[in-house]
């Protein structure tokens, strides 16, 4: 627990940082959570549902990349009070909402946050590897993993509560109360980042500057084999995120025989799982190289995966799915520590942003891809052999990863000005 001690401890701004994102995130949950039911009970539409995953994502493929540029550009901590002021602003018109001719609103108003959160991401995790040192960022992002879990279980839980209790009136307050104690949080930072200055553009001159800077954010994510591997493994496990949002629940009720609550429980059982899981890894994570526990932590994944949805075949019981899900949540905190460290140790502080957001661009539209095949395979092949393929895909990006350790370390040159 010494390296845990050590981050949390001793790295002041760092600590603020967590906080503040794990009580944004607990507002994210609250919100998603409250808003999927609330939608239903105004509209009693599956489809309006579905609207709500359409506005989230549409932001991500369209805005991420170029987002990054200016995130780039703009300081990181301000960037971060911004958009967090921001969400709270604009969750207040779901106060309106009462019926169902009002329903835009809604898709309005998370259209608004996704578009957001495309500056918020980048800024959060250029911001990392600047607030803690070099040994200690795997630490660092298995913390960032965990809050994630925590928050999913908190937040959700709250978001069905206030949802019930008080309607979408009560959720946009609540959540708008998490941004403001979030910005309150980020504010209290010490830490003063000064980009440099542009020179005096034209109006074609910045366009012309913004296109080459978005442009190279997009280069520099196949630029050398590492960062192109890293490119590589976010886009096939975005499109097995995809198979899994969509073929899960099935899987639960035609192989395993479960119903909703027994789906419920299943998946929160996973950010229980994760909690425990970003524990160990940042508990152990400095001492392994972060190639490492990103490739062993891939591969395990990928292989507990391949047994939840095998294990059907021989048994018709669900205490081997909650099993499963609990147990991947340490493999799963270790492969994300392992691969943002790493891909924070290849990039360099004045691009990150970029390249972060051309990169969550590219697998926002795996994940879409994900989506859309799993809804044609899923009755053509099978859901049983499409789930096993997105294990297969960690299983085959963990030993990728593993037999390129060397090459994932490397350090990068400082890019030309």
């Amino acid at each position: 627990m010494k390296d845990l001690w050590g981050v949390l401890a001793r790295q002041r701004d760092y600590r603020l940082m967590l906080s503040a994102g794990l009580i944004s995130l607990i507002g994210d949950w609250l919100l998603r959570t409250g808003l999927a039911f609330q939608v239903y009970v105004l509209t009693g539409s599956t489809l309006a549902s579905g609207g709500l995953l359409l506005a989230s994502f549409l932001p991500a493929v369209v805005l991420g990349s170029l987002a990054g540029v200016f995130v780039d550009r703009w300081n990181q901590r301000t960037t971060m009070i911004v958009t967090n002021i921001l969400n709270a602003v604009v969750l207040l018109p779901l106060i309106a909402v009462n019926d169902e001719s009002k329903i835009w609103i809604v898709y309005g108003v998370v259209l608004a946050q996704s578009c957001l959160q495309q500056f918020f991401q980048p800024a959060e995790q250029s911001l990392v590897p600047v607030l803690v040192n070099d040994e200690q960022l795997v630490t660092a992002n298995a913390l960032n993993s965990q809050i994630r879990d925590l928050a999913r279980l908190i937040g959700a839980a709250l978001g069905g509560v206030l949802a019930a209790a008080g309607g979408l009136t009560l959720l946009a307050l609540g959540d708008a109360a998490t941004f403001l104690i979030a910005v309150v949080l980020v504010a209290r930072m010490r830490h003063r980042q000064v980009r440099p200055e542009n020179a005096e553009q034209t109006a074609g001159g910045a366009i012309k500057r913004l296109k080459e800077e978005w442009t190279e954010g997009l280069r520099l994510c196949v630029a050398g084999p590492a960062i192109r591997l890293f490119f590589v493994f976010c886009m096939v496990t975005g499109v097995g995120e995809g198979i899994m949002s969509t073929l899960f629940a099935p899987f639960v009720s035609s192989q395993i025989g479960g119903d909703g609550k027994v789906y419920g429980l299943i998946v929160s059982s996973q950010a229980v799982g994760g909690i425990v899981g970003g524990l160990v890894a940042a508990a152990i994570g400095s001492r392994w190289p972060a190639a490492r526990l990103w490739g062993i932590g891939a591969l395990a994944f990928g292989l507990i995966d391949i047994t939840l949805f095998l294990y059907p075949l021989a048994s018709d019981s669900v205490i081997p799915a909650f099993v499963c899900m609990i147990v991947v949540g340490l493999p799963g905190a270790l492969t994300v520590a392992g691969m943002m460290t790493v891909f924070q140790n290849l990039t360099v502080d004045g691009t990150r942003g970029r390249i972060y957001g051309a990169v969550g661009a590219a697998e926002s539209v795996a994940v879409l891809i994900g989506i859309t095949a799993a809804g044609f395979l899923g009755d053509a092949v099978g859901i049983i052999p499409v789930l096993v393929f997105q294990g297969l895909g960690y299983v085959v990006g963990g030993l990728v990863v593993i037999a390129r350790q060397r090459v994932l370390e490397a350090r990068p040159a400082p890019l030309p000005v």
